[in-house]
């Protein structure tokens, strides 16, 4: 009897939508670097070293369920560019991780680097499967499973992963594990984000949100803002998002509107971010409490000083670019604002910090742990936050200062500041 497969077209477009959404990322991401190579006076060899990873391998993980059938698992570790030292990145488990989406990752994880002048390229890993369906059991098999299929490319010198989307300090203890039983010593150094008895960094935590932080107080310096007092919003409420209201709260910052994947919440008058941090769950969620509860995209249209797009990536476009009324944005999630958008905002003056830099407090945190690591020396969480804040305002400024000096737009300035490092390195090794 044959067998009819019934597919749902609903699911077909939001996967054709996901597919399309990953390309447009990664060839914007293509394109704002080959202009910034051309600023940079490189040839277009340089361009078509940079602009796809230098290797990304694939891999199939074979999974015992609980249920005792067998799973297999598609995974993905991509290394961009490893002419500064080892490439450094983020394992996140999504139901919506696909290869493009993997390699347009790594390659602003080499930017950020840059940026930050720490001494890795960008690397980026994901593997397709829903956690949030997975027992604690499967998730540890899982883990161990992609560090087995992964081991000859990564390691300490070569390639350091680290958590991000639905991996924690956890899944990195696991996979830390498994590396130290492969190579048979134990290896902290291979990986970072982990829990702090096994290695891991003060101040780890929060480095992201921080690293916002500082990044809005250098941007509203530049046009003579006071936080104490300002109007802030934060598209999104998970880690990132939910720390950065507290720390703007903490500031004198009147953050008027918060949201996470099912709405927003909105009050001229300021929200209470300790009753909505006490209230929202483990995924960040917390609007579903409320009914007054309006749209994300009407939340980014409501008027403020500051606006904070820490959710997911395309939410400002050329169809809403010119609606924003913020005079400030400072991205914390991957790619919030489309380069039309980006182009639009620029013209009226709108100063954009972009992801690249001002998202960049995790990977300079997983520097300092990777560091700690390798010297079994551990720093105190004043120590940490004290070097983040100097290497924060120290890229920060060099950012704005190419900006101001080539006029062009924050964005394409931190892409020439990321690449200069990872150019110059591949050109030293006779690479282009």
């Amino acid at each position: 009897m044959e067998t009819v497969v019934t597919v749902n077209s609903n699911q077909v477009q939001k996967q054709d939508s996901r597919q399309n959404e990953t390309l447009n990322l990664l060839s914007s991401t293509q394109s704002i670097i080959k202009e910034a190579v051309r600023r940079l006076g490189y040839n277009d060899a340089m361009y078509e070293l940079l602009k796809e990873p230098l290797k990304i391998l694939t891999v199939r993980i074979p999974v015992r369920m609980d249920d005792g059938s067998t799973k297999i698992f598609t995974g993905y570790r991509s290394q961009h560019n490893d002419a500064v030292g080892p490439t450094k990145g983020g394992v996140r488990f999504h139901p919506e991780v696909d290869e493009e989406e993997v390699k347009a990752l790594s390659m602003w994880m080499s930017l950020k680097c840059g940026i930050f002048d720490l001494p890795y390229g960008g690397g980026k890993g994901g593997i397709i499967c829903d956690p949030r369906s997975m027992s604690f059991t499967e998730l540890e098999r899982l883990s161990r499973g992609y560090v087995r299929a992964v081991s000859q490319i990564v390691g300490p010198t070569k390639d350091i992963p680290a958590p991000d989307v639905f991996t924690n300090p956890q899944i990195m203890a696991w996979m830390m594990d498994e590396y130290s039983r492969i190579q048979e010593f134990d290896s902290p150094g291979f990986i970072t984000g982990k829990p702090l008895v096994l290695g891991g960094s003060q101040g780890r935590e929060t480095a992201t949100a921080q690293g916002v932080t500082i990044c809005i107080e250098e941007a509203a310096k530049r046009r003579g803002i006071s936080i104490k007092g300002a109007r802030v919003i934060v598209q999104g409420f998970g880690n990132a998002g939910s720390y950065l209201a507290k720390f703007m709260k903490d500031a004198g910052a009147k953050v008027i509107g918060i949201s996470d994947a099912y709405g927003a919440l909105y009050d001229p008058d300021g929200l209470d971010i300790e009753y909505l941090l006490d209230r929202r769950d483990s995924f960040g969620t917390v609007t579903n409490l409320f009914t007054n509860v309006i749209t994300n995209q009407e939340l980014l249209e409501k008027e403020c000083e500051i606006l904070v797009p820490a959710a997911i990536s395309n939410q400002i476009t050329r169809e809403n670019a010119d609606k924003i009324k913020a005079e400030i944005i400072v991205e914390a999630a991957n790619g919030p604002t489309t380069l039309e958008a980006t182009n639009i905002l620029a013209e009226r003056n709108v100063l954009l910090v972009p992801d690249v830099l001002a998202s960049s407090g995790g990977v300079t945190v997983s520097y300092f742990e990777w560091v700690q690591n390798n010297q079994g020396y551990y720093w105190s969480e004043e120590e940490v936050a004290e070097k983040l804040r100097k290497k924060v305002v120290d890229s920060f400024e060099r950012v704005f200062s190419t900006a101001q000096n080539y006029q062009i737009n924050m964005r394409l300035a931190a892409y020439m500041v990321g690449i200069r490092k990872m150019a110059e390195a591949s050109q030293y090794r006779g690479w282009v």
